[in-house]
């Protein structure tokens, strides 16, 4: 079976490998469409966290099961299944209180281990989640989106709250739209105006400011003086990490969804006198991802306004340094296997 590896930052391998045998507890899977994400762009760039070379990325997987046991699950050749791509370890602390998704030695596909980006992968079957309504494209967005999910159950986002959301990427899209799902009121804010723009035109969302000197200015006038009560930041820029909080009203709460390699630096006085809540977000949960996969279910997420670049296994790898440009307008691409 064919693979594409990540050998070193900016460089990408096709290779052959036999087709891996499933151990007890495993299942053998194919891969239909892989889901690129920041993830892959920054490992490929050669400035993501947690990571090391050479890798096989991809865990943004629409997949169906092509080997498996009996299991607990139900699950049998032929179903199609979403990859909830967080290996824990299920003994640490962060397992034994339900928070999965950091746990102390978690390996996530594709980052801290090989991903999806091959024809077959063996996965243990507790991290598959049934998803037979769900399309192949459906599938595919399910873990970015399961990310914004999360990210809103951390903040505990309350109906007619006005939100920010800096970054008009797939992430940050995803909670714009999930957000609003939940009854809150959205102002995007991006450097990008084409960015904003799609969001705005196809995603809905109440608000779009551009990045600029006059943005924090612009959402107080929107949100009547007051500001933002929850602002979410789905960049992992270094800048926009730190002044995002400047959107952020007195007594609300800093949610951090990007992922910047290095320190992070506030004003103390100025997050002291708003009693900022500073609340991290990584991955996701079971509960997360079924929340998505219903709303999938029922129609209510534009999967097709999501997904703006498609292509072959075989194009993959002349098409990736486009990716990497925001003139080329890229929201979600997806590889299809």
């Amino acid at each position: 079976m064919k693979y594409i590896v990540c050998e070193k930052p900016g460089k990408f391998l096709i290779g052959e490998r036999d087709i891996p045998v499933r151990k007890d507890n495993e299942a053998l899977i194919r891969v239909k469409k892989v889901g690129i994400c920041g993830t892959d762009l920054h490992a490929y760039a050669g400035n993501q966290a947690f990571f090391t070379y050479p890798r096989i990325l991809g865990h943004e997987l629409a997949t169906i099961i092509t080997g498996i046991g009996e299991n607990d699950k139900g699950l049998h050749i032929g179903d199609n299944v979403v990859v909830m791509p967080y290996v824990s370890c299920k003994k640490c602390v962060a397992c034994r209180n339900g928070k999965t998704n950091c746990c102390t030695d978690i390996q996530v596909l594709g980052v801290h281990t090989d991903g999806g980006m091959q024809e077959q992968i063996t996965v243990p079957i507790d991290i598959l989640i049934p998803a037979q309504q769900l399309s192949d494209e459906q599938m595919a967005v399910v873990e970015p989106l399961a990310i914004g999910a999360h990210a809103i159950r951390r903040a505990l986002l309350q109906r007619g709250e006005t939100i920010v959301v800096v970054g008009c990427g797939p992430i940050g899209i995803g909670i714009m739209k999930l957000a609003q799902l939940a009854g809150a009121k959205v102002v995007a804010v991006d450097v990008n105006r084409q960015r904003l723009e799609y969001a705005k035109t196809n995603f809905g969302v109440d608000h779009a400011v551009l990045a600029d000197e006059n943005a924090v200015a612009r959402v107080s006038e929107i949100t009547q003086g007051d500001l933002a009560t929850a602002v979410f930041d789905a960049t992992g820029n270094k800048g926009a990490l730190e002044t995002g909080i400047k959107y952020m009203s007195h007594g609300g709460r800093y949610v951090l969804v990007g992922l910047s390699k290095g320190d992070l630096t506030f004003p103390h006085p100025v997050i002291h006198s708003k009693e900022t809540t500073l609340i991290c977000s990584r991955n996701a949960t079971l509960e997360d991802f079924e929340q998505v996969i219903d709303i999938l279910k029922r129609g209510r997420f534009p999967t097709h306004s999501f997904i703006t670049h498609t292509v072959g296994f075989k194009e993959m790898i002349a098409n990736f340094d486009s990716w990497l440009d925001p003139k080329a307008g890229v929201i979600k691409a997806i590889v299809d296997f």
